[in-house]
């Protein structure tokens, strides 16, 4: 049960993450609602403490788990391509949004080979 709340709170947050990248650019003042502000922070908080129950529950820091590292690493740098493209404009925000959706899809890549670069 554990991994399908993860695996739903991935999909709620990429999936929102793209929605407010199209709002953002397209209708901005849609962004303005308190909800709207605060659903992706609590979505992104219990997609985390998912992954890291997940962790324990596995027992993968037993074992090797490079992979759990480099998921983490990609995480902070998705993280970052996420506020350059909600923060930026133009060339700027598209380049970003591409970064991050590719960060993403390299994370998935890893959740599902348990290889990573570390």
């Amino acid at each position: 049960m554990l991994k399908s709340i993860h695996m739903l709170f991935i999909v709620l947050s990429v999936g929102g993450f793209i929605i407010r990248i199209m709002l953002a650019q397209f209708k901005p003042a849609w962004l303005q609602p308190k909800a709207i502000k605060i659903a992706p922070h609590v979505i992104d908080t219990i997609l985390l403490f998912s992954g890291v129950a997940l962790i324990f529950q596995g027992n993968w820091l037993a074992g090797e788990f490079g992979w759990i590292m480099t998921k983490f690493i990609m995480l902070l740098v998705y993280i970052g391509f996420g506020v350059m493209a909600m923060r930026g404009t133009g060339m700027v925000r598209w380049g970003a949004f591409i970064a991050a959706l590719a960060c993403f899809g390299y994370i998935l890549s890893v959740a599902i080979t348990k290889h990573g670069f570390i």
